[in-house]
């Protein structure tokens, strides 16, 4: 149970950061530094108040950039690859000692690939913001995201369970949203 209980955790920590990759790192640098939670072997380097640090100084640059109206569009191209990182990162300490092929393996695929999801999602949403409302909009996505990511840290940190339904919840938003920009695309074509 303890292992399928990482697993949940990792996966609301790679959605969180699909939405800003800094806050759920340094959610679990805390949760490890204050002994909520143990690090495996690998992922020590969390434990410490220096990682804390620049962790935070990291999520403080992330934030403030993300609120620069055209700065945004280029973190979320530099973003997108390392959320994907991240994701496989907050996935595979989230899983302890496990045998390295299935703990990077399920890392890959499904840490890296929630935080791809959940990107790609944001990213849509970002592009939707800037061509409706000529980028006026993008500072309310911008507190959207962070309050998601911060959500989604407590939240998988916190209460598992309710990360995993959370982040159910969150798919089917982005399915819809996917598939209402798809049929705008599709109606304007003909």
């Amino acid at each position: 149970m303890e292992w399928v209980i990482g697993c949940v955790v990792g996966v609301g920590l790679a959605a969180a950061a699909g939405f800003r990759l800094f806050v759920p790192l340094l959610g679990l640098s805390l949760a490890y530094t204050l002994n909520w939670m143990e690090p495996s072997a690998a992922f020590h380097w969390l434990d410490s108040w220096i990682a804390v640090t620049a962790l935070s100084v990291a999520t403080v640059v992330e934030i403030g950039a993300f609120y620069v109206p055209w700065l945004d569009h280029l973190l979320d191209l530099a973003v997108a690859p390392l959320s994907v990182v991240a994701g496989t990162l907050l996935m595979a300490s989230s899983m302890g000692d496990s045998s390295p092929a299935l703990q990077w393996g399920l890392s890959i695929v499904a840490g890296g690939g929630v935080a791809a999801a959940v990107q790609a999602g944001t990213t849509a949403t970002r592009g939707i913001s800037g061509v409706t409302t000529g980028g006026l909009a993008n500072p309310i996505v911008s507190t959207f995201e962070l309050l998601a990511s911060v959500a989604m840290t407590l939240l998988a940190l916190l209460v598992p369970l309710l990360a995993l339904a959370l982040f159910a919840v969150l798919v089917v938003l982005l399915y819809r949203l996917w598939s209402k920009r798809k049929r705008s695309k599709v109606a304007l074509a003909t």
